[in-house]
């Protein structure tokens, strides 16, 4: 251990060197925030994966998509500059200057880890995972139902309705043309037992 009457301008100097150098890589440090690390939205919804990205300078975004079957990049970006989306998602996507990314109408091949990785220029880098799960919509199957078999018993109860009103009319002209078939005035004789 170094005695403290030993210190002088050119111990000390080197010192605070070191020390403010080790503060500087401190302050370099990249920071990734996320609400949501999990998210599970349904078929043809739009899904935005909110991101917040704190570093010194300015920063290259990337996304990458990985599931069970397949690993695609999705996008490539530094803010304010223009984003590379690849062909998968290029009309389905749209990039946000915080690192944060939208995806337009969700397909059940979207379902998987959304990786993102932040690299500054002076080589530090950093990651975040966010899970995403998009999930069928099988009310609409069922709304489909609904109205058909509405629609048909809407039919059955119309075709129900005109044949009891058309067996009401056939018997009242039934009655009519017996009525009218009979003389009206005939004169009957009785006749003795």
């Amino acid at each position: 251990m170094w005695p403290l009457t030993n210190w002088n301008t050119h111990t000390t100097i080197p010192l605070l060197a070191v020390l403010f150098t080790g503060l500087c890589c401190l302050t370099q440090a990249i920071t990734i925030t996320a609400p949501e690390y999990s998210l599970i939205k349904s078929v043809q919804e739009d899904v935005l994966i909110s991101v917040g990205i704190a570093c010194s300078e300015t920063p290259t975004i990337e996304w990458t998509f990985m599931s069970s079957s397949s690993r695609r990049d999705v996008a490539v970006w530094q803010p304010g500059v223009h984003s590379n989306i690849s062909e998968y998602y290029e009309d389905r996507l749209k990039t946000h200057n915080n690192g944060s990314i939208t995806l337009l109408d969700l397909r059940l091949a979207d379902s998987g880890v959304y990786i993102l990785t932040v690299s500054e220029p002076t080589g530090h880098s950093k990651g975040s995972t966010i899970i995403l799960k998009v999930t069928e919509v099988l009310y609409e199957d069922l709304q489909y139902l609904a109205v058909f078999v509405t629609v048909l018993g809407g039919i059955a109860g119309f075709l129900m309705l005109s044949m009891w009103l058309l067996d009401k009319v056939y018997r009242r002209v039934k009655t009519w043309r017996q009525m009218r078939k009979q003389p009206e005035h005939d004169e009957t004789e009785l006749q003795p037992l």
